[in-house]
This record gives structure tokens, C-alpha cells and sequence, in this order.
């Protein structure tokens, strides 16, 4: 299989199935009309005088992609054969419905649909809300289901229950009328998520995948540290880094590179497992590398209402960490059984693969200026697409030709079909928690259950999004956790801000951490390993992102949330921190060499200590990492002269 075609099977779900000429066709028409009508919408063009209203134009996207998730998505697993006739009905009604609401938004507003729904519109509704959660089901499994529908019926029982957690009651028709027609239900965050930030971001990352920037990446990153002590596992943690940062997909990223990168690791001496946690932690921490750092961050942007050049700036410094920790962990356990890196001979030409792929650094050198200098926000991605395309002309292996086209196309229809049936589901939990006030009553819980301690309060957070994120839907998980764990927290005394990107990365974790471990799973399918074997070793290899988001909450500085000089000395003092982490984890410390087994934990201990944020744990660990390598050093110069004299 060539690399593009790698590429381009990432993009597209795994678990979808044919659509058949005419659907497909249809579905190859759609697309770009949708995507139409994003730009018009973000824009705020019109077209032929007349221009999309908000509501009108959520309402059409649903109406486009929803039909397509019942279509692409069989009902039962196995079930990829031919469209049964029941997915064709259901499919038309999923298109019909929000196409007539997209008519009648007007009235929809003024005339208070959502508290008195007419009946044939409560009927309409309630359909749209089977299939809703029949896309949950679908896509997500059955948990995410039934959390989408317990939470979303709420209203009809929160007067029952008990204590704290009483709510406001609410009859069938207005629970309903409040999901189809309100700005907490469909028309509200969800669709604001999907139509306003997610579709231009998709287009990019489509752009991207299909013109051949994973290859580039790769090359890249070979050239550059292919021939290096363990060069292959650090090709393998840089291009997943490149490439992730700018697809935003954790799955994506391990099959474009890791199909590539797997197989050399393997080749000059890494275990196959080993090779597979690589690939899976690299591409995990892809997702939050800037200046993309996935869909999720959108996300945070829109709920916060914050410039999202401010969250690329605070998520710069812990993903430096993460990455820098992973490459000292390849290279310790490269030093240590002795694992050499690629000859030059066998590597891309470093001057080759500029000249072929210098369009995607000034793609990204343009996004980077968009984002952050000219703060375009949700628009820097539809320019830096048409800037790619432009680029993309002066190379025939990379200019998009009409088949090409076609499979941009489809591969961009499928990812915003998986996208909106994943997180339209959230309206359900979002319409349930706001209007019977249950947001507030999960929030005072979480805080009873904390009982008012911050850091078990913080403990308790973590395995929530963990929990949480384990379906693998990090967006939908973020949006529920930010609506009930953010403000429990944030009574707990801990910075807003803050405690949103430290749901963000803990949602995240659920891709390497068992037993879900979806990211370690498919990097060891590609490996030949067994799977919780490599899920276990990414646990390992991962080790600095599970308490980096701990450090920077107890501190903003370490984001950047306050002081820069405090910043900078807390950086240094984390850089310190996890150069003996790694060295424990691996059993060999950069610039002493070998680590026995006993000094391994202490190392660890130590490097944690000299890493959290508050200056009587650092002066504890730096004291325990002196002595313990000055034992280190006692121990090696007395067996060197012992070997001299004998």
C-alpha cells in the first residue's frame, strides 16, 4: 500500500461502510455545497442577496450529514454489506425534518416552539431525537448512548431525585421542544461547535492528509534524526509531532506515520511493542501540540471566549515537556542496549524533501501568523486551504486532479459525518443539565465528594475525564466535563483557564491508558504486539503527561498564566525534573550512563519533586537526585579501579 493511500485510509472511518453509486453520488455533491455554505456563513457573505441565518444554516448541515451517518454507519456490527431499506427511511426523514425546520427558523424563534410546540412540530422533533440518538449508538456505542439518554431525559424525572440532586421537571413536549428548537438543545453548542469551528479545520486536515504532507513529515523528520542513536524512535516522536499538530488525529497520525515508523524501529533493534508505544504516545501528544492541537481546542476557544493564539501560547510549554521527556526515554533505552540509528545512505535526502515539500512549511508558517498575529481565528483555516491548493499547483505529485478531488471530497464528507454524529449526541446532555439545573447540583456533588481538598478534589477530576474519555470521544467529553467538573473545580480555588486544558489533556489519556488504550491498540496491530503489552509500555513512555497537567494547575506560571521569569524557572526546574524521570523509567541517565536498580525509583521520586511547582519539593528533590547520583558515581569509579588493579 502506497503511503498516500495509508494517508487517505486514515481519514476516512474504518467502520464505514460502501454507500452505493447513487448515495455516493449524491454525498459527492453535498459535500462542497456544504462546505459553500460554511464560507458564506463564517464569512458573513451573501449569495444572490440573500444571506444564511444561524439557526437556518446548523439546521441544513444536519439535514446534509445526519442521513449519511445512518447511511455510512451500519445499525449492527458486521453489518457492512448492502444499505438495508430501514437505513434509507430513516435516512430521509433525518433529511427531511431539519430541511423543513431550516425554513422556518423565524417562526421557530419568535413564536416560542420551544416551550409550546405544536404537535406536528413535538412529533417532527422527537424523531429528530431518535435518530440523534440512534447516531450515538452508531458511532459512539452503546455507553455514550445511554449516558446521551439518561442525561437527556432529565427533565422528565429531576423533581424525583434525591436531595442535592432534585431538578426542575419538565413534561415530554417541553424536554423535546427545548432539544429541537432552543439554544440549549440542537441549535445550540453542538452545532456552534460544528458549523462555526469545526468544519474549516476539516478541510484543512482533508487538504493536508490527501496532497501528501504525512510523507513529507516523515522524510523530514528522517533526514533530520534517522541516523542518531535510536534515530528511528525519534523519527517516529517528531513526525507524529509535525503531523499531528497539523491533522488534529491521534488514529489518523499512528496509521500515516507508524505504518512507516513501526517497521524501521523494529528493523534496527526495538522491541515490537516497544515500537507500537512509541508511535502511540508521539501521535497521542500530537493532538495537543500547537498550533492546531485538535478540534478540541476549538472548542475551549468558543466556551471560554478567548483568543485561541492564547491557548496555543499557554499549551506550547507542556507539550515541549511531553515531547522532550519521550525523546529522552527512546534515546535512554537506545543508550542502554546499544541500538544505533539508520545509515545516512538509506535516509531521504534532506535537500530532496525540502525542495518537494517546502509548500507545507509555508502552509504552516501562514496558519501560525493567521492564528496567533492576524487573530483570524475560525477563518485562518479556509485561507490557509486555499493557500495549500494554490501551492500545491507547482508540483504534479501533489496537484489536485480531478480523482484526486473526488477522494478529498469523500474523505471530507466522511470525517464531518463521523464529527456530527459524534457531538450532536451532546446536545441531549447539555439541554439535560442546563434547564433542570442539574449542572449546578453535579458540581456541589463533585465538590462533597472532594471534600473541599484541592488536590483530591484534582484527583477526582482526573479520573473523571478519564472515564469519561474512554469512548475515544475527546470533544463530547471535554464539552460535559466543562460544563459540570470545570466549576467545582474552579470553587476549589483553581484557575479557570487552567483547569479547561487540564480536562483537555486528561481526556486525551484514555488513547494510550488501559484498558481502552484505542491509540495503543492500533499502534499494536501495526507492530504485531500484544496489545496490552504496548498499552502498558505507552503508560510508561507517556509517564510526563499524566502529572504535567497537575503541575501546571498548581501553578499557571508553567502556561504561562503569570510571571514569565516564574515560567522560566519552573520550566528549568521541570526540564531537570524529567531527565531523571526518564532515566528511572529507562535505567539510564543522560551524561552519568547506566542506573542500577535500586537508584531507578528514587530517580523517579526525585525528578517529580524537583518538577512540582513549589520551591521546598524542589530543594527535596534536588538533594535526592545529588546524592543519589553522587552514590552513582562512588559505585562506578570504585568498580573501574577494582577492574584497573585486577
Amino acid at each position: 500500500m502506497t503511503d498516500k493511500n495509508q494517508e487517505a485510509k486514515a481519514v476516512t472511518p474504518q467502520r464505514s461502510r460502501s454507500l452505493g453509486r447513487l448515495p455516493r453520488l449524491i454525498f459527492l455533491i453535498l459535500t462542497p455545497i456544504s462546505i459553500g455554505m460554511a464560507v458564506l456563513y463564517v464569512f458573513g457573505y451573501s449569495f444572490l442577496g440573500y444571506a444564511l441565518i444561524q439557526w437556518q444554516y446548523y439546521c441544513l448541515l444536519i439535514a446534509i450529514y445526519l442521513p449519511f451517518v445512518l447511511l455510512l454507519f451500519p445499525a449492527k456490527k458486521g453489518g457492512s454489506g448492502r444499505i438495508p431499506f430501514y437505513d434509507f427511511v430513516l435516512a430521509g426523514l433525518a433529511f427531511g425534518i431539519p430541511l423543513y425546520f431550516s425554513f422556518h427558523v423565524i417562526k421557530m424563534m419568535e413564536q416560542g416552539w420551544s416551550l409550546w410546540p405544536s404537535t406536528p412540530h413535538f412529533i417532527m422533533a422527537f424523531i429528530l431525537t431518535i435518530l440523534v440518538l440512534e447516531s450515538a449508538r452508531r458511532i459512539g456505542g452503546p455507553v455514550y448512548f445511554m449516558v446521551c439518554l439518561i442525561i437527556g431525559a432529565c427533565p422528565l424525572y429531576a423533581e424525583f431525585l434525591p436531595g442535592m440532586l432534585a431538578g426542575k421537571g419538565f413534561p415530554l413536549t417541553t424536554t423535546i421542544g427545548y432539544l429541537g428548537f432552543g439554544p440549549e438543545g440542537y441549535m445550540g453548542l453542538p452545532m456552534k461547535v460544528i458549523g462555526d469551528i469545526l468544519i474549516g479545520f476539516l478541510l484543512f486536515a482533508s487538504l493536508l492528509i490527501y496532497t501528501g504532507a504525512g510523507k513529507f513529515f516523515l522524510n523530514f523528520a528522517m533526514g533530520l534524526l534517522g541516523h542518531v542513536r535510536g534515530g528511528p524512535a525519534k523519527v517516529a516522536v517528531l513526525s507524529s509531532a509535525l503531523f499531528g499538530s497539523m491533522s488534529g488525529s491521534i488514529f489518523s497520525n499512528i496509521v500515516a506515520t507508524g505504518s512507516i515508523t513501526i517497521p524501521t524501529m523494529k528493523r534496527i533493534g526495538y522491541p515490537a511493542h516497544y515500537a507500537g508505544a512509541v508511535e502511540a504516545c508521539a501521535s497521542t501528544g500530537g493532538v495537543l501540540m500547537p498550533p492546531i492541537m485538535g478540534a478540541v481546542a476549538f472548542v475551549m476557544a468558543s466556551l471560554l471566549e478567548i483568543p485561541y493564539a492564547t491557548i496555543i501560547i499557554a499549551a506550547f510549554v507542556p507539550s515541549v515537556l511531553y515531547y522532550t521527556g519521550l525523546l529522552l526515554q527512546v534515546d535512554a533505552y537506545a543508550a542502554r542496549v546499544g541500538l544505533r540509528g539508520v545509515p545516512r545512505e538509506e535516509l531521504p535526502s534532506m535537500r530532496e524533501t525540502l525542495k518537494e515539500g517546502w509548500h507545507y512549511i509555508a502552509v504552516l508558517v501562514f496558519l501560525l501568523w493567521g492564528l496567533i498575529y492576524m487573530k483570524w481565528e475560525y477563518l485562518t483555516p479556509y485561507y490557509a486551504s486555499v493557500l495549500l491548493i494554490i501551492l500545491a499547483v507547482f508540483r504534479r505529485e501533489t496537484r489536485i486532479g480531478p480523482r484526486k478531488a473526488v477522494d478529498i471530497i469523500d474523505g471530507l464528507g466522511r470525517l464531518i459525518t463521523e464529527t456530527l454524529g459524534i457531538i450532536l449526541p451532546i446536545a441531549l446532555v447539555v439541554s439535560g443539565l442546563v434547564i433542570t439545573g442539574l449542572a449546578p447540583a453535579l458540581t456541589a456533588g463533585i465538590i462533597w465528594l472532594g471534600r473541599g481538598v484541592p488536590m483530591f478534589g484534582l484527583i477526582l477530576g482526573a479520573v473523571v475525564c478519564y472515564i469519561m474519555g474512554m469512548a475515544g470521544l475527546a470533544i463530547s467529553a471535554y464539552i460535559f466535563l466543562a460544563i459540570t467538573l470545570a466549576p467545582s473545580l474552579v470553587l476549589l480555588g483553581f484557575d479557570l483557564f487552567c483547569v479547561h486544558l487540564f480536562i483537555i489533556y486528561y481526556s486525551m489519556l484514555s488513547a494510550i491508558t488501559p484498558p481502552v488504550a484505542a491509540g495503543a491498540f492500533l499502534a499494536s496491530n501495526i507492530a504485531g504486539a500484544p496489545p496490552m503489552k504496548t498499552a502498558w509500555t505507552a503508560v510508561r513512555l507517556g509517564v510526563v503527561i499524566y502529572f504535567i497537567p497537575f503541575f501546571f494547575v498548581f501553578n499557571p506560571s508553567l502556561v504561562l498564566r503569570g510571571s514569565l521569569l516564574e515560567g522560566l524557572y519552573l520550566f528549568f526546574f521541570c526540564l531537570v525534573g524529567i531527565v531523571l524521570i526518564a532515566g528511572g523509567v529507562e535505567g539510564y541517565l543522560l551524561k552519568v550512563g547506566l542506573v542500577r536498580l535500586w537508584a531507578r525509583p528514587l530517580l523517579v521520586i526525585a525528578g517529580l519533586l524537583i518538577g512540582f511547582p513549589e520551591w521546598m519539593t524542589t530543594i527535596a528533590g534536588a538533594i535526592l537526585a545529588v546524592a543519589i547520583i553522587g552514590v552513582m558515581l562512588i559505585e562506578r569509579r570504585k568498580t573501574k579501579n577494582l577492574s584497573t588493579t585486577s
